[in-house]
């Protein structure tokens, strides 16, 4: 075992078959193993961190998931909304992955070019996080300079409704910060990043608004093109 005292996370949990369940049930109730092929019986200490997509009391009910094992993981749960319904997220999830492929396919991409973040902002994301991560990564590959644009995202975020401002997405419960954050992107995306048309619009300073994309890690800087026309920005 090459995680000892340390963290095993295990994805799509609710698609193990039942003979893998009742193998990874022994080695939460008693920490021990062998390994395929092996006889040895060996010792480990990790915290199990489990994921899925499914609602396993539903599965447990049904006879798809055994109520042992449900119960061993169902210590804390965590649940995460879909990323249309935390759509604040995406500018520093967009960051994040354009730093990492434009890292990894040597790429020197380090802006989003104008109505880029807005149609990003405006797709429903079916597939997620997942779904958003392959659209950045060939993006990044099919980017020729160090602007991405609308061209190069997937054609099905290319569409006219891509253009229109994305609508609030926010949840009961949502705190002021939250709410702040979710005016400000909406407003940049709206004024296709200009940052000074967004603090005029939100009646606050423009350092304010900088200040506060540096702190959602949306950008490192903001810069504008040599005419004068506003873009969004990422850093790389």
């Amino acid at each position: 075992m090459l995680a000892p005292g340390g963290t095993l996370f295990l994805d799509e949990i609710g698609e193990i078959p039942p003979s893998t369940q009742v193998k990874l049930l022994r080695v939460l109730q008693q920490r021990e193993f062998e390994r395929v092929g092996g006889t040895e019986t060996l010792k480990v200490d990790v915290r199990v961190i489990a994921a899925t997509n499914r609602d396993l009391a539903e599965e447990v009910k049904a006879g798809r998931f055994r109520d042992e094992l449900f119960y061993r993981l169902n210590v804390i749960t965590v649940i995460m909304p879909p990323l249309r319904r935390r759509k604040g997220d995406i500018p520093a999830l967009v960051n994040h992955f354009v730093e990492k492929y434009a890292k990894s396919y040597n790429k020197p991409v380090r802006l989003l070019g104008s109505g880029t973040l807005n149609a990003l902002l405006a797709h429903d994301w079916p597939g997620n996080v997942r779904e958003l991560e392959n659209a950045i990564e060939r993006a990044i590959v099919l980017c020729a300079d160090e602007e991405l644009t609308l061209d190069d995202l997937p054609p099905s975020l290319r569409n006219a409704q891509a253009h229109a401002p994305a609508p609030s997405v926010l949840t009961p419960g949502a705190t002021l910060r939250d709410m702040e954050r979710d005016a400000i992107l909406r407003t940049l995306a709206i004024v296709n990043g200009s940052t000074t048309r967004a603090a005029e619009l939100l009646g606050i300073s423009v350092r304010k608004v900088q200040y506060r994309l540096k702190e959602y890690r949306v950008v490192e800087h903001l810069a504008e093109k040599q005419d004068g026309t506003p873009v969004e920005t990422a850093s790389a």
